[in-house]
């Protein structure tokens, strides 16, 4: 919280800022700059009279070079290093000398010419830098001088009246005092407001360097648009909605590109309604697929408020990828879809059952060719109804399996070959793949059964989406630090729509309307349990056709295994 108050007797001096570039500093220099030309003013003058009247006094002219000496080298010394405010010998250079040098020439000097005046240069410095108690302590050590100058007259016997320059004395003496204290008022009022201005741009730049950090990291696209339709600011992710080219930053105007006339309109239709809009819009580039936003706009004021203020009035766009929303909503729904059938599938388990076995009497009854075929047909979607059912029921048992499944070891490269023995031997000619086995004798924390799973899982995804090539399909398990093992799946499918890629791992989400959606999820699970991580990422591998991209799905296994010897540097078996 700003506060608006400083301890008492604090002055300019107690600001804590840094002294090589603050008003306080330039105000000190500001003053010793005042005393070296008050000295070299006073010793002209002096030099001066010595030239015109020949009867000068030489002892004034040198208290006054003294003086300028003194007044030159406090200026040079202490230019980096401010006094402290409070009362103190540090003073003394300068507030010191200064009532020294004028107490001096107003005793010396014989005329008409008087040095009182010259009294309100230490008053104003210790006014204006330090604290109360020097302000007033300088005044009271003005006063007393002036008083023992009126008393030093009247020793001498100076005509005039003595209680009339005592008068004078205490009455000049007061006005020091009031405005000393005046003019240490004015300047904690001044101190006050130069402290709640700094704390005030501190709050004011660490709000706008957190504002600027959230809006660049939203995965929404936020544009900052004026009147003239120029974008002022732009995240990220709204330079990137937009289509703009890498490297594109604000200021530019929506106006210069045809397809972003969508968003022209709406900004439009923002400022001359006065109010915040929505919709959706569609821009269409030339040569690219359409791009489809959600958008909303906020005006940051008013008009009547922004009147006669070019530039105060903007436009905030908040854009949201379409697609990204309906994939969201699209996962909700089949996540909801999926609890449903998780009840249903373990509802009409039994019923299935007894169709499937009453079917296969009836098979063993019929002896019709059409028949058989028609009982054939029952066996088969009766069978489909039971795998969707399973895999429904699937995540119950994974996770009831994650929670007791004990810790147990395996040889990495022995068990992959194990199963994808098993998993190609089901369709030979179908299922060919080149095998890089390169993790000879290392033990990874996984269980066995588990692995198997993961690994026919990951198997039967890419053997929907592979192509006909002998290396369509690659499996590889390498080694990426000692101890630390990683098994790779890749095949030379499509590659996969953003959307869809955001969601591989989430359960029930696919692609196609045939599949639970539960296959990568069980994996992800299944890792985790074991301490290991899946991950997809789009490829390049060298083939026979050359360099072909591709998706793989990587399995990183915990780093705790042990490492022997490997058997050889590559192990390569192409079926």
């Amino acid at each position: 919280m700003l506060t608006d108050s400083l301890p008492p007797g604090s002055s300019m001096a107690s600001l804590p800022l840094a002294m090589e570039d603050t008003p306080f500093l330039r105000l000190w220099h500001g003053f010793l700059t005042g005393r070296v030309m008050v000295a070299l003013a006073l010793l002209l003058l002096q030099a001066l009279g010595q030239l015109i009247n020949q009867n000068g006094q030489p002892v004034v002219l040198a208290v006054c070079l003294a003086y300028f000496m003194a007044a030159v080298v406090v200026r040079v010394a202490a230019r980096h290093a401010p006094p402290a405010p409070h009362a103190g010998v540090q003073w003394l250079p300068s507030i010191g000398v200064d009532l020294a040098a004028m107490a001096t020439l107003q005793l010396l000097h014989t005329g008409s010419l008087n040095f009182t005046p010259l009294f309100g240069l230490p008053i104003l410095m210790a006014s204006v830098l330090g604290t109360l108690t020097l302000a007033l302590g300088t005044t009271a050590a003005v006063t007393l001088l002036l008083l023992s100058w009126a008393w030093w007259l009247g020793q001498l016997g100076v005509e005039g009246d003595a209680a009339q320059r005592y008068l004078q004395a205490a009455l000049t003496g007061t006005g020091y005092f009031i405005a000393a204290f005046l003019m240490h008022q004015l300047a904690s009022r001044l101190v006050r407001e130069q402290q709640v201005a700094q704390r005030s741009k501190v709050a004011a730049l660490v709000q706008s360097q957190v504002s600027t950090l959230v809006i660049q990291n939203l995965t929404d696209g936020v544009l900052v648009v004026d009147e003239e339709f120029t974008v002022r600011m732009a995240n990220p992710a709204g330079l990137t909605l937009l289509g703009c080219t890498p490297g594109s930053l604000p200021p530019f105007t929506l106006a210069q590109t045809a397809a972003w006339q969508p968003m022209v309109a709406l900004a439009g239709l923002s400022f001359q309604q006065d109010q915040p809009q929505v919709a959706d819009v569609n821009l269409l580039s030339a040569g690219q697929s359409p791009v489809g936003l959600h958008v909303r706009t906020w005006l940051t004021s008013p008009r009547h408020l922004a009147a006669g203020v070019p530039g105060f009035r903007l436009c905030v766009m908040f854009l949201h990828d379409l697609r990204e929303m309906q994939a969201r909503l699209r996962t909700e729904k089949l996540a909801a879809m999926g609890r449903m059938s998780a009840a249903v599938a373990h509802e009409i388990r039994n019923p299935l059952a007894a169709i499937v076995q009453a079917n296969a009497l009836l098979d063993e009854e019929l002896q019709d060719p059409t028949q058989k075929r028609l009982t054939h047909m029952v066996q088969q979607n009766a069978d489909r109804l039971a795998r969707i059912a399973e895999e429904i029921l699937d995540i119950a048992r994974v996770q009831h399996q994650i929670s007791h499944a004990p810790a147990a070891t395996l040889a990495l490269d022995d068990c992959v070959a194990q199963i994808w023995r098993d998993w190609s031997g089901h369709d030979p000619a179908r299922r060919q793949a080149v095998v890089t086995l390169d993790a000879a004798q290392v033990q990874v924390e996984f269980d066995a059964e588990h692995l198997r799973r993961v690994l026919v899982n990951l198997l039967d995804n890419a053997l929907r989406f592979m192509g006909r090539e002998p290396d369509s399909l690659q499996i590889t398990t390498r080694i990426h630090a000692p101890g630390q093992a990683f098994l790779q799946v890749w095949s030379d499918g499509a590659p996969m729509d953003q959307s869809v890629e955001r969601h591989l791992f989430e359960p029930f989400f696919s692609s196609e309307s045939r599949s639970s959606g539960l296959g990568l999820y069980i994996c992800r699970e299944l890792c985790e349990r074991h301490g290991a991580a899946i991950s997809y990422q789009r490829v390049h591998r060298p083939c026979r056709r050359g360099d072909v991209a591709g998706n793989a799905f990587t399995v990183s296994f915990r780093k705790a295994g042990r490492l022997q010897e490997p058997a050889s540097l590559f192990d390569t078996i192409v079926v």
